[in-house]
């Protein structure tokens, strides 16, 4: 019987913990999603306050894309600066991309430190990966493409 205490004791322990550990899971998980979206919406409203927000300045981020007369897919890195300088050029030209603009975000994956995410934007889809700095989910790694072309 006395053997039987520290195994319940331990059982105890976890059920207690697990609502914790869901709750903050689902903290982290509105966290990410949270910069996801103001990611995108720095992009397409021309907010490079939300970009600020949530992307690192050593952000390291790689894209590919098909110019218009070409048939190959080109990489481009862009840095952090020219990101602001996107959203600052959106926000001067006073048109910000539609509010039907495609902004489909997907958590992939969400630990306590790190997380990844798949955003599917009028450009094309980013993978981002992001990391949390003194409790705040920032993106620090981003991958994309544009919009596959049509096989033909």
């Amino acid at each position: 019987m006395t053997s039987m205490i520290p195994g319940a004791a331990l059982l105890a322990a976890v059920a207690l913990a697990a609502p914790s550990a869901a709750a903050q899971g689902a903290a982290d998980s509105a966290g990410v999603r949270a910069a996801v979206l103001d990611y995108v919406e720095g992009f397409y409203q021309g907010d490079s306050t939300r970009l600020v927000r949530s992307i690192r300045p050593e952000v390291v981020k790689y894209g590919f894309f098909v110019p218009q007369k070409d048939s190959v897919y080109r990489g481009e890195p862009m840095s952090f600066a020219e990101m602001n300088g996107y959203a600052n050029n959106v926000k001067r030209s006073g048109r910000p991309a539609p509010a039907t603009a495609p902004k489909e975000i997907e958590i992939l994956d969400v630990s306590d430190q790190t997380a990844a995410a798949k955003l599917t934007a009028w450009w094309g889809i980013d993978y981002l990966q992001l990391a949390k700095y003194d409790g705040r989910w920032m993106i620090v790694h981003v991958l994309w493409q544009s919009p596959p072309r049509p096989a033909g």
